[in-house]
């Protein structure tokens, strides 16, 4: 895929991938081998008909395959520049065998974009009002597809979004270089053109809970809140000053355009010499909006390889061809602070690999060898747990590990009526696998409701617990 020039893309925040030309769109759709059975629709979380959209694309329907796409998944222009096809649907498209699978995801972004750049806009099949209501807590990728996969099926449903801009981690975690910030609008405003309704600044656990919501006629709630407090390294000098979290400083940037201060008043420190620590995603768009923001030199400090990072390929290739330093086989054990307690190193050991651990991947041991990185801003990105505030407020839940939903493949809680999916109960994960169990976890939510000989009746199910 065609994409803005390295020197020229990390200095500023416009999109860094330009997508297919229509000639290159539909060339690569007439590689498909349209198979009797597709092994690439299995391996698509929200089960889109890929022959069918590609079938279109190649005879030059765009709007044809639009339907298709729309039919399945309500992000498409999300998926295609977000999702990690090269695990999915290309993943497992046959063609790799003797060469380069179907680029699916360019595909798809091509034709959403085409959707928005001639104005169309695909209306998707909708059955009659049911007289059911339903809430859906979180506005991420897993609510969103919640709230419009039970709209399409008739249900009156309404999203609570905690914070002032609906589009969870798509708009606070996601930089606008990768996912711009118009693309998630006009996608939400098509989940809205279903007849859902957003209630924004209201955090359910503490502005309203679970049984409140119930006790106003919600017949059931899904509960897609995403996993957003960060995780903590437990190494002397975490407390220092210009020691961040990524996803603080990506939502300080993202969502409250800490990018413009002083025109906004949310300040974010713009270092000279920046650590980030992990190699996932969240880490590779922390180091590059770190450098869009004027820092000279940003390290990604690894304690592993690159062939174990798990970020994908397109994001570790963008941060090279940026100038991003890679420390590979690195560990933090200290930050170091000056005498007024600001950050003015990293100190790290030199690491070696060893057998595979649970993981699967090749354990890092320390090798003895430590030196210095000599930085006034560390960026922490290993990951996220399970924000307490609602999960803590409904009696009876049950939880996992760090404080994360148990429910079954279809989103089932223990608790009659309450339903849940993506980050929130499978920990950090991916878009495309958040969206996956929104999808699930609607059908269930229906087969609930209309199983009117089965179900327990909200205040049933409040007296239960």
């Amino acid at each position: 895929m065609r994409a803005r020039d390295p020197k020229i893309r990390s200095t500023d925040f416009k999109e860094v991938a330009l997508g297919l030309t229509e000639k290159q769109a539909v060339k690569e759709a007439r590689r498909c081998l349209q198979c009797k059975k597709p092994k690439c629709v299995a391996g698509c979380p929200v089960e889109i008909d890929i022959p069918a959209f590609i079938s279109y694309l190649r005879d030059t329907d765009f709007s044809g395959s639009l339907r298709v796409l729309r039919k399945y998944n309500m992000l498409p222009a999300v998926c295609g520049r977000v999702c990690p096809q090269e695990n999915q649907c290309q993943g497992s498209c046959v063609l790799q065998r003797k060469g380069s699978p179907i680029a699916i995801g360019a595909l798809e972004r091509f034709v959403a974009d085409y959707e928005m750049k001639k104005g169309i806009t695909e209306k998707a099949e909708r059955e009659k009002p049911n007289g059911h209501r339903v809430a859906v807590i979180g506005s991420g990728p897993a609510g969103l597809t919640a709230a419009a996969d039970l709209a399409k099926f008739g249900y009156e449903v309404t999203i609570f979004e905690a914070l002032h801009e609906a589009g969870g981690v798509l708009v606070y975690g996601i930089p606008e270089f990768r996912l711009p910030k118009k693309i998630i609008q006009r996608e939400i405003e098509f989940v809205k053109s279903l007849g859902v309704t957003i209630t924004l600044n209201w955090v359910v656990g503490r502005t309203q809970t679970v049984e409140e919501l119930f006790s106003e006629g919600y017949e059931s709630i899904f509960i897609g809140v995403g996993a957003g407090t960060p995780q903590y390294m437990n190494i002397p000098g975490a407390n220092l000053n210009n020691v961040y979290f990524a996803s603080e400083f990506l939502t300080r940037v993202n969502l409250m355009k800490a990018d413009q201060f002083p025109k906004y008043d949310t300040p974010v420190k713009k270092a000279k010499k920046v650590a980030v620590i992990g190699g996932g995603n969240v880490a590779m768009d922390a180091a590059r909006t770190a450098q869009r923001l004027g820092a000279k030199k940003v390290y990604i400090v690894y304690r592993r390889s690159e062939a174990e990072m798990p970020a994908r390929l397109e994001e570790i290739e963008h941060a090279q061809e940026e100038g991003i330093k890679f420390e590979f086989l690195t560990s933090p054990k200290e930050i170091l602070g000056d005498e007024r307690g600001y950050v003015k190193g990293l100190r790290c050991d030199r690491m070696v690999l060893c057998e595979p651990d649970a993981s699967g991947r090749r354990r890092p041991e320390c090798s003895g060898e430590d030196f210095v990185l000599h930085v006034d801003q560390v960026i922490m990105a290993i990951g996220q747990t399970s924000n307490p505030i609602l999960v803590k407020s409904v009696k009876g839940l049950d939880l996992w590990g760090a404080g994360y939903i148990v429910t079954d493949n279809e989103g089932r809680t223990n608790l009659p009526g309450i339903f849940a999916g993506g980050d929130i109960s499978t920990g950090a994960a991916t878009v495309i696998s958040a969206m996956g169990a929104g999808k699930r976890a609607a059908r269930s939510i229906h087969e609930y409701i209309m199983d009117t000989s089965s179900r327990t009746s909200p205040q049933k199910a409040l007296s239960k617990r």
